[in-house]
């Protein structure tokens, strides 16, 4: 079976980039940082709610490690952001020269240089602004980042940040481009570690010397290498660019390809499975895939489950252990407590206050129920008091109720009154 892998690519690649572009507005995965808010599948999390941040931290990083181990780099070809932007860098700016060549025919050289030149800078300058803007979204509410692009605001710490981010973007996308993979990154070194003999990789076989030394896959590698020599190379990033020629200047011949992607480098070939299972197909082909697939689900189970169990209001009550108790006027034991009520929401919420368990007592709060705005936080003291009776016990064990608008959620708090005993 014969693939495009070109094209799959770039279809893969404008996926991507829409889902770049749509993630921050949407809330999917960002960071407030001036809010101090994690947003992950559409909930607002605080930066407190560790248990919730760890497990989606966790599930990200296993999910690259699952993806190097079945897949080996083909996140480098198909869904790394630099290699994505990098790719459409050189693109424009061999379009652009190919049009001025065309459109200008009769100018000198030098002259037509320097306006390809021109053009490609004005049009990297105008979309590092944009891909700058896209990625300080994921740290900075975009409202406020608009606001300071509109302003030109280089004094804030969004502001300088977003023009730091502009600047590396140009000259990341003008000079690095792909010379970032080979020198920076890490993830090629860490994958060469997670590899195994069944990870999927871009092999050369030619057992029948049917290669005629075209060379096109060494010319059209974006890395410049040459996969004949190894398919270990640290500067593949396993494109399949070089299966794509490689197929198209020996079927010319009558002849397949030489390239191909295959399970490890000796394994199978992808698309030449036949008799095997589901699981191998998509690359379970040992424990290990097995064990690591269910570390995967056991973070994305706790993710599910902490995601459940979170409270959107959080209530927390304490007792004011300052003054044990105190007799008001009317010779009532009265007892302080504190409460602090945090709504993780994008709605307006209320609790309201209740006692029971203990006969007679009165809570004094006002206004009870207690307004919450969208993310504030707000702290408080109330009172409970009791009418004055013989009592042998000091301490007597009762119950606040908070109950939760627009949810209906009620919570339970066992704490205790604390009042005089009488003496014999």
């Amino acid at each position: 079976m014969t693939y495009n892998w070109h094209k799959l690519r770039k279809v893969v690649h404008l996926l991507c980039f829409l889902i770049f572009v749509a993630l921050p507005f949407f809330n999917v995965v960002r960071f407030d940082l001036p809010r101090q808010r994690f947003y992950f599948a559409g909930q607002e999390l605080w930066i407190n709610e560790f248990g919730i941040v760890f497990f989606a931290l966790m599930f990200l990083m296993f999910l690259v490690v699952v993806s190097s181990v079945f897949y080996g780099r083909v996140y480098c070809g198909y869904l790394c952001p630099q290699m994505i932007f990098s790719e459409a860098s050189m693109a424009i700016e061999s379009r652009l020269r190919r049009l001025v060549v065309k459109k200008f025919i009769h100018w000198k050289p030098k002259r037509r240089e320097l306006l390809v030149r021109t053009l490609f800078y004005g049009a990297l300058a105008a979309a590092s602004v944009g891909l700058a803007f896209i990625f300080m979204a994921y740290f900075v509410p975009p409202r406020d980042l608009a606001r300071s692009l509109l302003s030109l605001d280089i004094r804030t710490a969004a502001g300088i940040a977003g023009a730091s981010v502009t600047l590396l973007t140009f000259l990341d996308f003008s000079l690095l481009r792909l010379r970032f993979c080979t020198t920076v990154c890490p993830y090629g070194y860490l994958q060469g570690m997670l590899g195994d003999g069944h990870t999927l990789l871009v092999d050369y076989r030619d057992a029948r010397h049917d290669c005629i030394e075209c060379k096109k896959c060494v010319r059209i590698c974006p890395m410049g290498i040459d996969i004949r020599q190894s398919p270990f190379q640290i500067e593949c990033v396993h494109c399949g660019e070089c299966i794509d020629a490689c197929q198209e200047i020996l079927a010319r011949l009558g002849k397949p390809g030489l390239i191909h992607y295959a399970w490890g480098e000796k394994g199978e070939l992808v698309g030449q499975a036949s008799g095997m299972a589901w699981y191998q197909r998509i690359g379970i082909r040992d424990a290990k895939r097995v064990v690591v697939l269910l570390v995967l689900a056991f973070y994305a189970s706790g993710l599910c489950v902490a995601l459940a169990m979170r409270r959107t209001v959080l209530v927390r009550i304490a007792q004011e252990h300052e003054t044990l108790y105190k007799v008001d006027a009317a010779g009532r034991i009265v007892n302080q407590f504190r409460y602090n009520v945090a709504n993780r929401g994008s709605r307006p919420a209320a609790v309201a206050f209740s006692i029971g368990d203990l006969a007679g007592a009165a809570l004094a709060l006002q206004p009870n129920p207690v307004s919450v705005a969208p993310g504030a936080v707000l702290q408080g003291e109330f009172e409970i008091s009791e009418p004055p009776a013989r009592r042998s016990d000091m301490v007597s064990h009762f119950t606040i109720y908070a109950t939760t608008t627009p949810e209906r959620q009620t919570e339970s708090f066992s704490m205790t009154f604390i009042a005089p005993v009488e003496e014999k």
